[in-house]
């Protein structure tokens, strides 16, 4: 028999509302239910009607997976999913400000010359790359180096504007990466939209390919299909030249946002096609390669295979990768920190605390805001706390208060 849906408007059971909001992720069931815990036919009975409501801990985990507010799945506009899922960093005000600050009459201030902010935002990513509070660091640098990088694009000229505009589109780069899972959506599509903006005035491929790899992730937090993620990738990499390594470590680093990409709605096949040749890109600029600030390289590309097998829920192929794969290689301590936290996630899928639990400790041992301001932590670390294994439930509680999420 086949499936009835109600297709009167005025009716929004929670059923066609879920429903609704897996098809916009693109998700199949299989897929989605494997990204909650839970099978195919349980994703069926919740669009059917059949399963009620589920209760909050989970109605979190859909918002997360499906990449939408937990009202748009109940419904009520006062529950949003960022009130449970997301922190906000203390210096998010002073960001914004800075970034909705529009200087409409030329500064006082001598241009710096491109040169100059070329070499502060190299410094700026040393800063979120290194151990620490990275986010904190880059907050006290990115306001001046905003408005610099703007003053020099609209005061210089010819190739000296288009340097500037080059490390204005990396500047912007800078605050998405800060403000990503952060309560502030409109601003990161703000910053994908303006560093491509920025790196189209400045002419540059290399520009372009490193925009358009952020704009893949904007592009994810937009709901945005990933057939128009892997698009402006394609696009981007098609401008760029694989006979020089700066052009192909960022031609690489596209086809591994196509690989994330399409791993993420399930699609297996296309997934790892463009994971061979990201693989090979980094091959072909050798073992020893990695990009300064995209960090494209061979440590990157077998690290992200973790994930991908995590999105296409194959835990026990994810762990094997995580075996096997050499962190040290991975020249940053936020990227470190975050790919151990997908080593959690992993064990997660199989139910497995400990390993989880002190995976964690780890990633927060070695990036504290990486794993404070991650949605995945924040998600499973009460329930560790309170139904994981015995052993682990105290360190689970105590990383959550550490972290400032509620148990």
């Amino acid at each position: 028999m086949p499936e009835q849906h109600d297709t009167e408007p005025a009716v929004q059971t929670f059923a066609h509302r879920a429903r609704a909001a897996r098809d916009r992720a693109g998700l199949t069931r299989p897929v989605a239910g494997g990204l909650v815990g839970r099978s195919a036919e349980w994703v069926k009975g919740l669009e059917t009607g059949a399963i009620g409501m589920p209760r909050l801990p989970m109605l979190i985990r859909m918002a997360t997976v499906y990449e939408c507010d937990i009202a748009d799945l109940t419904g009520d506009e006062r529950i949003s999913a960022a009130t449970y899922t997301k922190a906000t960093h203390a210096a998010l005000p002073a960001i914004k400000r800075a970034l909705t600050t529009y200087r409409l009459t030329p500064a006082d201030a001598e241009p710096e010359p491109a040169e100059v902010l070329a070499a502060r935002v190299r410094q700026a990513w040393k800063l979120w790359h290194d151990r620490g509070d990275h986010r904190s660091r880059i907050a006290s640098l990115l306001p001046d180096l905003l408005a610099d990088t703007q003053h020099s694009a609209r005061a210089l000229e010819g190739i000296d504007r288009r340097h500037a505009l080059a490390a204005q589109a990396q500047t912007y780069h800078l605050a998405q990466l800060f403000l990503a899972f952060q309560p502030a959506p409109e601003l990161i599509m703000l910053t994908g939209d303006r560093s491509m903006t920025a790196a189209q005035d400045a002419d540059s491929p290399r520009a372009m390919a490193g925009a358009a790899w952020y704009m893949n992730h904007v592009y994810r937090d937009a709901n945005e299909a990933a057939e128009a993620r892997v698009e402006l990738a394609e696009q981007a990499a098609a401008l760029l030249r694989q006979d020089e390594a700066e052009e192909l470590a960022r031609w690489g680093l596209l086809q591994l946002a196509s690989a994330l990409s399409f791993a993420k709605v399930g699609r297996a096949g296309d997934a790892w096609r463009h994971w061979d040749r990201a693989n090979d890109a980094a091959g072909r600029l050798g073992i020893g390669y990695t990009h300064p600030w995209l960090l494209f390289g061979q440590g990157v590309v077998d690290a992200y295979a973790l994930t991908m097998h995590n999105d296409l829920m194959q835990p026990g192929k994810a762990l094997e990768v995580a075996s096997a794969l050499d962190l040290e290689a991975v020249p940053s301590a936020t990227r470190r920190a975050y790919h151990l936290v997908e080593m959690a996630r992993a064990h997660g899928l199989r139910d497995e605390g400990v390993a989880s639990v002190a995976l964690l400790q780890k990633a927060h041992r070695e990036s504290p805001e990486t794993v404070r301001f991650n949605m995945h932590t924040r998600m499973v670390l009460p329930e560790l706390a309170k139904s994981g294994p015995r052993s682990v439930r105290g360190d689970a509680r105590a990383l959550a208060l550490e972290l400032g999420v509620a148990v």
